[in-house]
């Protein structure tokens, strides 16, 4: 173990197993994962050779999604499970169209919490917080969240990438429900998530399952029942690359341009 890696192991990171974050931001070829993450990936490479593309593919769709956002005129953003930071981060892309945008990081990882915080201690309409999206009471009632989110305004549930880690015993449509209950009119829910599109994508949740814990390929279906009782918006649950896209896009998608679905909605 070397000087960095007792640092993090000192504040409760588990350097042993690979976590989600840590996935996510080799696949975003960024600085802040070990060698246990890189390994992960290098196994999911070997089933899915197109993993980091798709991690730019979710990035992307992140970045479109939120404009669309603050285009509608949302100034409140719940990004759950938000990973490690990176660039074009939510806060990012919102401040771009609306200066006053609020937005809180929910993440359950240490290492989100401390290199969050750092980068965005300059800016008082944004912060992260250390929580569980498996317990929602938490979230909606912690006092970070409550001093920037006014849940009597709309707010957009951001679920990009994360609720394909939830079992489905932790119920992750009840943890939806939850959320979206929390929030009045004029909310969106956004939701991007691993999809059971072929049989790579099934051979991908198999070594997900096998080397993360984590990591649920559900159908087209599945993801589609997150919206039940929204208004889903056009053009409705689609892979990533066909969701509202800044340019051309081919007619015949690739295996991992199609191993991610999304889709936005709005609650009437």
């Amino acid at each position: 173990m070397n000087e960095q890696q007792a640092e993090w192991a000192a504040k409760g990171v588990d350097i042993t197993k690979p976590s989600i974050a840590r996935a996510y931001d080799v696949v975003l070829n960024g600085k802040d994962n070990f060698a246990v993450d890189r390994a992960f990936v290098g196994e999911i490479v070997k089933v899915v050779p197109e993993i980091y593309d798709v991690a730019t593919y979710n990035r992307q769709i992140l970045g479109r999604g939120v404009r669309f956002l603050a285009d509608q005129g949302i100034r409140q953003f719940l990004d759950l499970g938000s990973g490690l930071p990176t660039v074009r981060n939510t806060h990012h892309v919102a401040q771009e169209v609306a200066k006053e945008s609020r937005i809180v990081y929910v993440d359950n990882d240490p290492m989100v919490l401390a290199h969050g915080r750092a980068l965005l201690v300059e800016n008082d309409r944004t912060t992260v917080v250390t929580a569980d999206v498996r317990e929602p009471e938490s979230i909606l009632g912690d006092p970070e969240v409550r001093n920037l989110i006014d849940f009597t305004q709309p707010v957009a549930i951001m679920l990009v990438g994360i609720l394909h880690h939830l079992h489905d015993d932790e119920g992750p449509q009840r943890i939806v429900d939850m959320f979206m209950n929390a929030v009045p009119s004029g909310s969106h829910l956004f939701v991007t998530h691993f999809c059971a599109s072929s049989q790579d994508a099934r051979d991908a949740e198999e070594k997900f399952l096998a080397l993360l814990g984590t990591g649920r390929f559900r159908t087209e279906e599945e993801i589609h029942a997150y919206f039940s009782g929204l208004q889903l918006l056009e053009p409705g649950v689609v892979p990533l690359p066909n969701w509202r896209p800044d340019g051309p896009v081919p007619d015949e998608l690739t295996i991992g341009q199609k191993l991610m679905y999304g889709g936005l909605a709005l609650k009437p």
